[in-house]
């Protein structure tokens, strides 16, 4: 099946060059463009995309913004798409926002052209974009800002004890391997669990799950 992109970024070079290399990888087509936020969120609602590139700064409606309308289940779209966004800087100040807005993780603009394909293929298949090391970075980087009350979280009795001992260690940046080792369990068995944690409590991916765990109080920055 084909992977269908929109790109949105104020930088019509930008655009152009993510657009040609996407376009001539084999299952990816870029099936529009986008210069501001408002204008993406037209295009994502038209075309009905699989992955949305969507920059963090630009004019109109920024991507955080943006990554809102598109991604709110208060205004749900036939089409939900997976969002990545574009940022400048390694750890951009509105990264964190826009994981809670629902974006399935966030790539360097000066990234390697592999990086980018396989970024949006990642993503496509359902699967988180940061790796474990980035999301302890975030965690420590914007966790610190977070309040310090956590949230009470009624859903998290709707997990057994063996699931929320993983969704602990997922908030702390654990891989499936590191996972099954801590707990004595084989990675197949970790998979299992981590699904079933993003079932339950109606989590997009592995990142939402992190900030999830932050939230409810399982984890903090400093563990």
């Amino acid at each position: 099946m084909t992977i269908t992109v929109v790109i949105a970024d104020d930088q019509t070079m930008v655009r152009a060059g993510f657009a040609a290399l996407l376009d001539a990888q084999q299952g990816i087509q870029v099936v529009g463009q986008a210069a501001d936020g408002a204008e993406a969120v037209d295009l994502v609602r038209r075309e009905k995309p699989d992955v949305v590139l969507m920059d963090v700064r630009m004019p109109q409606l920024d991507g955080l913004e943006a990554t809102r309308r598109i991604l709110s289940p208060a205004r749900p779209l036939p089409h939900v798409p997976r969002v990545i966004m574009l940022t400048t800087f390694d750890i951009d100040d509105y990264v964190y926002e826009a994981l809670e807005a629902g974006a399935s993780g966030f790539l360097l603009k000066d990234s390697l052209p592999d990086e980018l394909v396989q970024a949006v293929r990642v993503v496509a298949a359902g699967d988180a974009l940061l790796a474990p090391s980035i999301t302890r970075r975030l965690i420590e980087q914007f966790g610190k800002s977070r309040p310090t009350t956590p949230r009470a979280s009624l859903e998290l009795n709707a997990l057994t004890e063996r699931e929320r001992e993983v969704l602990t260690l997922m908030g702390s940046g654990r891989s499936n391997g590191e996972i099954a080792t801590d707990l004595f369990i084989s990675e197949q068995t970790v998979k299992t669990h981590v699904g079933k944690v993003l079932q339950k409590l109606q989590l997009r991916d592995r990142v939402h799950a992190v900030i999830f765990a932050y939230d409810a109080g399982l984890v903090t920055p400093a563990s």
